[in-house]
């Protein structure tokens, strides 16, 4: 086994929670989200980042079953990982993470494994930008409408632009960090995160852009959010001959508007945009993939996205293209359909589309178990709304095909 460098960075990965609110009869770290547990998902994140020493915190008694989560995850980085038992507040927990850090770490970041899919990619853009004297804290800008209340009624607006929502990891100078722990336990405070007690302390707070991804699993929502990112339902295949299907394809058309104005990238046609204004919605805006879902629902006389995605179901809240489109070919398949193609057209002035089309139709298609999709873009001469920059709209035309063993029983007696 090659000998790795001594890193000069930890990651303390949090995973001492009891999971009260998920109620799900084990301490929410150890809970599956498919084949593995949240706190297994939570590692695969940690150790495909840049190698750094990583220390687990579990609760009492789930010691050896982090050990084994630890060593599934690691690989042949298992020698930069080990596991502690916490405490019984977030903040011994931390504490003593903190206590079995390497002397060579200088840089540490604090994660809570009930982040489960927080990309590799963010875990190392806050290692890289805590310097000096600042901690860095992931974050996405507040989307929600904000009230403050009184007594249950409305007091007053609260401005989104002064918010943002903090995640994990949280990156820190472990010197100044352990310095912030002594203080806030020699005068007994309490904070909800780290960047609160570092804050406290005196020192300045950063801001890094987090995800969508790094959601914190707390409630049964949350879990089967995750569980739909991380194993989209399964759809047929679109059968391979007209000897697998029987009755009349049948034909249905959606339509879908957003205004540009939501936050963070946009996303359209399943890809992220980086750099192009967002546009709004209740999920990610994504106008081709909402009217591609209303187009195949009406196909098949399923009702539409709002019935089955809308504000109701919170579980589907930030979801992307792949989890809408494979939700709803799994609808289609459990009403005894098969998707044929799908044919989806978009109008506005931006992003400029044919150099990603390719991409965006394989997307798509993939979200669909491989049934063919094709999407075209055009601009409307400056006329209307799209011509202005306002917003996108879009029109989809979707086939669907009966199945063969669509409404077959027993033969009589």
């Amino acid at each position: 086994m090659s000998i790795l460098p001594v890193p000069h960075t930890a990651v303390i990965v949090v995973a001492a929670g009891s999971g009260t609110r998920l109620d799900a009869g084990a301490p929410k770290a150890f809970v599956g989200i498919d084949g593995h547990s949240i706190l297994r998902h939570a590692l695969d994140g940690v150790f495909a980042a840049a190698p750094m020493q990583v220390v687990v915190v579990a609760p009492q008694g789930y010691e050896g079953d982090a050990q084994t989560e630890l060593q599934a995850a690691a690989g042949d980085r298992v020698d930069l990982g080990r596991v502690v038992t916490g405490g019984t507040t977030r903040q011994e927990s931390v504490a003593a993470g903190l206590a079995a850090l390497w002397g060579d770490v200088t840089t540490v970041l604090v994660h809570d494994a009930a982040r489960a899919l927080t990309p590799p990619a963010v875990i190392d853009a806050v290692a890289a930008a805590v310097v000096g004297d600042a901690g860095v804290v992931p974050s996405l800008p507040v989307v929600d409408t904000l009230k403050r209340v009184a007594d249950g009624l409305v007091t007053g607006a609260v401005d989104r632009a002064e918010l943002a929502a903090a995640q994990t990891p949280q990156g820190f100078p472990r010197a100044l960090l352990e310095a912030a722990y002594e203080t806030a336990v020699a005068h007994g405070a309490e904070y909800t995160d780290d960047a609160a007690l570092f804050a406290a302390a005196g020192h300045p707070v950063r801001l890094v852009p987090g995800s969508e991804r790094s959601f914190k699993i707390t409630t049964p929502a949350d879990l089967e959010r995750a569980r739909l990112l991380v194993s989209p339902p399964a759809v047929p295949a679109t059968p391979p001959s007209p000897t697998v299907v029987a009755g009349a394809p049948r034909v249905g058309i959606g339509t879908d508007v957003h205004a540009f104005g939501g936050e963070g990238n946009l996303w359209l046609a399943g890809l992220e945009w980086p750099g192009e204004p967002a546009l709004s919605g209740h999920s990610d805006g994504d106008a081709v993939a909402h009217a591609v879902v209303d187009a195949l629902l009406g196909a098949a006389g399923l009702g539409d996205i709002g019935e089955h995605f809308g504000t109701a179901h919170p579980e589907y809240a930030g979801a992307h293209a792949d989890v809408f489109l494979s939700r709803t070919g799994e609808l289609l398949a459990e009403a005894g359909f098969a998707v044929g193609n799908v044919s989806v057209q978009f109008q506005g002035n931006r992003p400029r589309f044919s150099g990603r089309r390719a991409e965006a139709e394989a997307a798509l298609s993939a979200a669909l178990g491989g049934a063919p999709v094709s999407v075209t873009a055009t601009t409307t001469d400056g006329l209307g709304f799209p011509g202005r920059g306002e917003g996108i709209a879009v029109t989809a035309v979707a086939l669907v095909i009966p199945r063969q063993d669509r409404g077959l029983s027993a033969p009589a007696e």
